[in-house]
């Protein structure tokens, strides 16, 4: 029988057993033909490849990330993908689509043709998340129809906007979950619903959502698991009990491994879901269940029955490992197709200006001057108590804590106080809208950084103790058409473009992943501690994650999912 490839003495996984069997594997026309003892007595290869008693493993799934959370194009995030085992994604690109909408998305999807890597999409169901920020783009209900018409979609992205699924029967999330069950009903629903529990959380089940993929504890596990929800674990959820729970418990078919966002400097240096499963193994998960939660269930959870084993008509991509403790990349095969060799040079090649015109004319914002970070407050003379936005290390949520600041002249003396000024402005030219809070805790302590990289709005955004460095760091973001500028006196420390929409550069991976490499250490010399600087300076304006969060609208109090104000009433 001719055939195009035999891959002979190689320890091959079985997903359905959770095994590893010595034995060969065919492949033809881009997919498994045979697994078992036959070889060349049996077939004619175009091509031999010796495994060497190497593991065969299928290629990676990762079925819940966003790709501008990397800062880079498709093409660039699946060079960098490759290396790292990685061979089938499904991304949600509401980054995009809060800048340009459905146009976004569509961009998104047609850079993706042609990338070795599969990627997939789901339709942003939250864009925006809320009604208490301005984006640049939204999607709604004819969005989500066109792009179900148009587009290979395999879900609607995750549902952010819990609060109101629960207490607003006529929100827009609600007509759109409505919308979804009556006309697709068929189509995954991807969740996010960080801590709800008991009543609260089977009213989201209820609804539709049957996913999430938010910081999870035991309890929280079991509780998602018993309603039937499955479960998307990310790092930050790795400790050592839901490890070690995932570990004991019968419950191989309810999760799978996944990344969400990964900066561009630990994509580079670190990897992707392959340090995931690295780190399970570490964490005392044997191999064969590490695996089957990187491959098999998200395949099965997406209901992408190509692929996820290695399995007669299954599409051929696969890796060959030679240690699974540490999992080093030997090689990594996409439809039978040898796409990386780590004894060989692995090289990328960069495709400029993959966008429309407009997508780099995102930032429609003229520069500030030192009264935008002035803070107005129509109030007599005396100390009044505020709320403060606390920032905490090793968590992306806030704390809301009061405290006593003076005003004089009809202005907060913020610069007097021991706090930050955070300040956002909309910068799509719909209303020029802006608002001021104060911010403490494990943020920067002196200088200043603005960003256009602010999720989801991606509104400028800028935190300072100073105005001269926040005007400095903010119009050197306007001036750049996006981007994340560090200042200290007067200085420019690092400056992270990001031309595209504001959210991404087109540089090659090993030039941007230094640049935020730079980045993170300016912004870690101005006194920022946290494991991920960038994802918590990027979400002070994210109104969907608790606790008291900043967008163009006010302060937000996301537990209660409405606007407050910095005085507190007295």
């Amino acid at each position: 029988m001719k055939i195009d490839m035999l891959i002979t003495d190689a320890y091959v996984y079985n997903s359905y057993f959770k095994t590893f069997d010595k034995g060969n594997v065919v492949i033809k026309d881009g997919k498994f033909l045979y697994i078992g003892e036959r070889g060349l007595e049996t077939f004619q290869p175009d091509e031999v490849i010796d495994g060497k008693g190497k593991y065969m493993i299928p290629g990676l799934i990762d079925i819940h990330l966003h790709i501008e959370s990397t800062m880079v194009t498709p093409s660039t995030f699946s060079y960098g993908l490759i290396k790292n085992g990685v061979t089938t994604i499904v991304a949600e690109p509401h980054e995009m689509a809060n800048v340009f909408g459905i146009t976004g998305v569509k961009e998104m999807i047609k850079a993706s043709e042609g990338c070795v890597v599969d990627m997939f999409y789901a339709i942003p169901s939250s864009v925006p998340a809320t009604s208490m920020e301005t984006t640049g783009g939204s999607i709604e209900i004819s969005d989500i129809d066109e792009l179900m018409k148009t587009e290979d979609i395999k879900c609607l992205g995750e549902i952010m906007n819990f609060h109101d699924v629960i207490s607003d029967p006529d929100c827009k999330t609600n007509q759109i979950l409505s919308h979804i069950r009556t006309q697709y009903p068929d189509l995954i629903i991807e969740g996010h619903v960080p801590k709800l529990l008991d009543l609260d959380l089977q009213r989201i089940a209820f609804a539709g959502v049957n996913s999430d993929h938010t910081h999870q504890t035991v309890e929280g596990m079991e509780a998602r698991i018993s309603a039937g929800m499955f479960l998307e674990i990310q790092e930050k959820s790795m400790t050592t009990e839901v490890i070690e729970y995932l570990k004991e418990k019968q419950v191989d078919e309810h999760f799978c491994f996944v990344t969400d966002d990964v900066m561009a400097d630990s994509f580079q240096r670190r990897g992707h879901l392959n340090v995931l499963l690295k780190k399970a193994i570490e964490m005392g998960m044997t191999p064969e269940k590490a695996i089957y939660a990187c491959t098999y269930t998200p395949a099965q959870r997406m209901r992408m029955y190509d692929r996820g084993a290695i399995a007669p008509g299954k599409i051929a991509d696969f890796l060959l490992v030679s240690n699974l403790k540490n999992f080093d990349l030997d090689m990594v095969y996409k439809k039978g197709v040898c796409e990386f060799d780590s004894s060989k040079p692995y090289i990328q090649s960069v495709q400029p200006k993959q966008f429309p015109a407009a997508f780099y004319q995102s930032v429609e914002l003229e520069e500030l001057t030192e009264d935008d970070f002035t803070m107005h407050v129509p109030l007599a003379d005396d100390r009044y108590t505020c709320r403060i936005m606390n920032v905490q290390d090793g968590s992306t949520f806030t704390e809301e804590r009061h405290d006593q600041v003076d005003v004089r002249d009809g202005k907060l003396c913020w610069e007097e106080s021991p706090y930050g000024l955070i300040a956002t402005f909309e910068r799509y030219g719909k209303n020029r809208n802006h608002a001021h809070g104060l911010i403490s805790g494990d943020i920067l302590q002196r200088g200043a950084v603005a960003t256009t990289y602010s999720h989801d709005n991606h509104n400028l955004l800028v935190i300072g103790h100073n105005k001269q460095d926040m005007l400095l760091a903010a119009n050197e973001v306007i001036g750049k058409q996006g981007g994340i500028c560090c200042v200290e006196n007067g200085q420019v420390l690092s400056m992270l473009q990001l031309p595209v929409g504001g959210i991404l550069s087109e540089e090659p991976l090993d030039v941007i992943s230094k640049q935020v490499e730079q980045l993170t250490t300016s912004l870690k010399s101005l006194g920022y501690k946290h494991y991920n600087v960038i994802m918590s300076l990027s979400t002070l304006s994210l109104p969907v994650s608790p606790a008291l969060k900043i967008t163009d609208h006010g302060l937000i109090n996301v537990n209660e999912g409405k606007i407050v104000p910095l005085v507190v009433e007295q």
